[in-house]
């Protein structure tokens, strides 16, 4: 029934205004804002943390996408404006400077090619797979071997390689054709891997030699994939048919 007197939580003021008083704030609401806004953060938190991951995988992929296709470009050039030099028995080859390139490189299973620069450290193989200094050249007698990370732009799917797969180096003069013979995970301190006689292979082999993280999203083991010279194609004959040449 209505009377028109203030309630208990609300009164007159001396103009005859009806006013509300104020709640006190109980333990349980106070418990529940804490819920509330602890929750929030929660949300804020997930979607700053997937924002992030979208970046790593999709953001980061098309900048490195990028920067090769400004790589690929810059040897083209030079590869066109540098005539082929027979090099002689007795020459020493010498070390290109860090972060230059080095060849190409093309896996067909996985419809993927980059270039390959000179050196492994971070800044080294940000944008690119880099050959590890003092080892083989594409071709020589020793083990080409290429570090790259494991992004989705670079070698994120380096663990599908099956023995027999085409793996393919491209220089300035010429194209090597290499088949993997194995795969196998192992510790980083397990250099070995890369020497020019890996445990497994003969001496006098021609071998490249691939190697990333492992697994995905982590750097615990390395994953290393190692593959043997095939056949030499001369660049200049077109490619080969292992890339639909």
């Amino acid at each position: 029934m209505t009377t028109g007197e203030p309630g208990p939580a609300e009164h007159r003021d001396p103009a005859g205004v009806r006013r509300h008083r104020m709640a006190r704030p109980t333990a349980g609401s106070v418990a529940r804002a804490m819920v509330r806004g602890t929750g929030e953060l929660m949300i804020t938190l997930g979607l700053v943390t997937l924002l992030f991951a979208a970046y790593e995988i999709w953001g980061a992929a098309a900048i490195v996408n990028a920067r090769q296709n400004d790589l690929n470009a810059r040897v083209e050039q030079q590869w066109e404006a540098t005539p082929t030099a027979t090099p002689s028995p007795t020459a020493k080859a010498v070390a290109p400077p860090p972060g230059t390139a080095v060849a190409r490189l093309y896996i067909p299973r996985l419809d993927k090619h980059w270039v390959v620069v000179e050196g492994v450290r971070q800044r080294d193989i940000r944008y690119a797979p880099g050959h590890y200094p003092n080892t083989a050249m594409p071709g020589d007698v020793g083990n080409f071997s290429v570090a790259g990370h494991r992004n989705r732009a670079t070698f994120w799917r380096l663990d599908e390689l099956r023995p027999g797969d085409t793996i393919v180096v491209e220089t300035r003069a010429a194209w090597y054709v290499y088949a993997v013979s194995r795969t196998r995970i192992v510790l980083p301190s397990q250099v070995e891997v890369v020497k020019p006689v890996p445990p497994g292979a003969s001496r006098g082999s021609r071998l490249l030699t691939l190697t990333t993280c492992n697994p995905k999203f982590d750097n615990y083991q390395r994953l290393i994939v190692h593959a043997e010279l095939g056949h030499k194609q001369e660049r200049s004959a077109g490619r080969p048919a292992e890339l639909g040449g």
